[in-house]
């Protein structure tokens, strides 16, 4: 793995309707790292991945990537460089499958060109690779939320970013392809920064962790080393065991959680 800083973060600061939703964020992603952004609800999570992606606006020099200013880069050229997936990912829900993961060519195409056999190739083999090739032809619309969100996955991947973003991508899936999906994103070699609300989908899948919590980064390193009782305690409120991933019982920390006793009946 290479050791040049794709992206970095530096002392971010954001506010939002006068409340700082960011405070002094600092991190970077090596090329080729697969990160897992955990927190609770209201932590900043989607506010960072908004200032990375550029649809709230930072300082001039908190974030770079690949060494520029992340303001100073067209909006074509950081298109070519950065692929979103979001949550809910909005599109014409009128497009059929294919053409909504058709788009991912445009900001590597001129305006007059139409896709040859081999971007054709591309989108084919992405709608391939998050099992949607039976239904290509059908509306956004017909699919469920599931199916939907593998296509705008789905997209991204036709895209060919250097740094693709995803915002809670796997939420609305089944286990089964929340496993496939993400086994698929690690096998690109693509760096990558992911929001999780699975911790122990986030602890088997990434390189390493950043936990924020009320708008700081209050943990940033291994799955192993951030994954412990007493963070989980402090952060997410939560009583647990974590234990070893009996798969990699070495570089993966599996959380238990603990339950209201139930164990007694009336």
């Amino acid at each position: 793995m290479s050791h040049h800083s794709l992206l970095t973060v530096e002392q971010l600061q954001c506010r939002l309707q006068e409340r700082q939703v960011l405070d002094g964020i600092s991190f970077s992603l090596q090329q080729g790292e697969f990160i897992g952004l955990l927190g609770p609800n209201g932590a900043g999570k989607s506010s960072l991945l908004r200032c990375i992606y550029r649809y709230y606006s930072s300082a001039e020099n908190a974030i770079r990537l690949d060494g520029r200013c992340i303001q100073s880069i067209a909006p074509r050229a950081l298109a070519q460089d950065m692929a979103v997936v979001l949550q809910q990912a909005p599109s014409d829900m009128s497009l059929t499958v294919v053409d909504v993961v058709a788009l991912g060519l445009l900001p590597g195409m001129a305006l007059w060109q139409r896709p040859d056999s081999e971007a054709q190739a591309r989108v084919q083999q992405a709608i391939a690779d998050v099992g949607l090739a039976a239904q290509q032809h059908k509306q956004l619309a017909q699919l469920s939320g599931g199916e939907q969100q593998r296509v705008h996955i789905a997209r991204a991947l036709v895209q060919r970013p250097k740094l693709l973003i995803m915002d809670e991508p796997t939420s609305h899936l089944d286990i089964k392809y929340q496993i496939e999906l993400m086994e698929l994103v690690r096998s690109l070699n693509l760096t990558v920064l992911a929001s999780f609300h699975d911790l122990n989908l986030a602890a088997a899948m990434c390189d390493k962790l950043l936990v924020l919590d009320s708008g700081k980064l209050v943990a940033n390193g291994t799955p192993k080393a951030v994954i412990t009782e007493s963070l989980l305690s402090e952060v997410f409120g939560v009583c647990t065991q974590v234990g070893a991933h009996p798969q990699n019982p070495e570089h993966w920390p599996l959380v238990h959680y603990f339950y209201a006793d139930r164990s007694q009946t009336s």
